[in-house]
């Protein structure tokens, strides 16, 4: 694809997700899609109905998801690649994921990448960038970490336990 048709592809992805017709969204996508995104806990989307539901579980979990693309959209030479800088708002208001987890009726904006494999006329792959920290911080109305003496000993002390498990079971695999 050249960069005017990487372009229109993008600007139909963004306007049927917008509008929430997952038919016309999931039309521009391969059969075997794969999409990665740190916000599936469960590990990538692997073909349109992993992909269909994730979308669902988005669009139910933040009904007001509005994706914006925020330029310059890059595309790679060959014309099979390109990168979509984005801009989320979203307020959570129903549950999420596999996990289940509740609403919080708080307003998130996010910024990140998509990065889009093409091939055709359809895209093969979809990986989605961005920092969770911010979102999390947003979603729960948390302060940063930094700020939170008592939260902060306690995830220092979760990840020190993990850290001397996982060093456990390392020297007991290795012998």
């Amino acid at each position: 694809m050249n960069e005017t048709e990487i372009r229109l592809l993008v600007d139909d992805l963004v306007s049927a997700w917008n509008s929430r017709d997952l038919e016309r969204f999931l039309g521009r996508l391969d059969e075997d899609v794969v999409w990665s995104d740190p916000a599936m806990l469960y590990g990538p989307a692997r073909g349109k109905p992993a992909v269909r539901e994730f979308s669902e579980d988005i669009l139910r979990a933040f009904p007001d998801f509005s994706y914006r693309v925020r330029e310059p959209i890059c595309v790679a030479q060959s014309g099979n690649r390109c990168a979509v800088p984005w801009e989320i708002t979203a307020t959570h208001t129903g549950h999420f994921g596999h996990l289940g987890f509740a609403p919080t009726n708080q307003v998130i904006t996010m910024h990140g990448v998509d990065v889009l494999e093409v091939a055709g006329t359809r895209v093969t792959k979809i990986e989605t960038y961005f920092d969770v920290v911010p979102a999390a911080v947003q979603a729960l109305r948390l302060k940063p970490l930094a700020e939170c003496g008592a939260a902060r000993t306690a995830v220092v002390w979760m990840q020190r336990s993990r850290a001397f498990w996982l060093r456990l079971t390392t020297k007991r695999r290795e012998k």
